[in-house]
């Protein structure tokens, strides 16, 4: 006995793809980021920080200039 097949009423979307995300795998690595980048512009705040690193001296010197950019 066969079986008949389901046919689709309306065409199909040529090339798209819908994908649906949860809330938190948007905001987990968004958060995660922005404690990265607050640990980095403010190494004191961490405990293990010991003295200036490179990355805090290039964010300081990137950061007058975004402000001047931005007024």
């Amino acid at each position: 006995m066969s079986v008949r097949t389901h046919t689709r009423r309306e065409p199909a979307e040529s090339g798209s793809v819908e994908i649906r995300l949860p809330w938190w795998a948007i905001a987990l690595p968004a958060l995660a980021f922005a404690a990265l980048l607050l640990l980095i512009l403010h190494p004191a705040d961490a405990h293990a920080a010991s003295g200036e690193h490179a990355v805090t001296l290039l964010v300081e010197r990137i950061q007058p200039l975004v402000l001047r950019a931005a007024a």
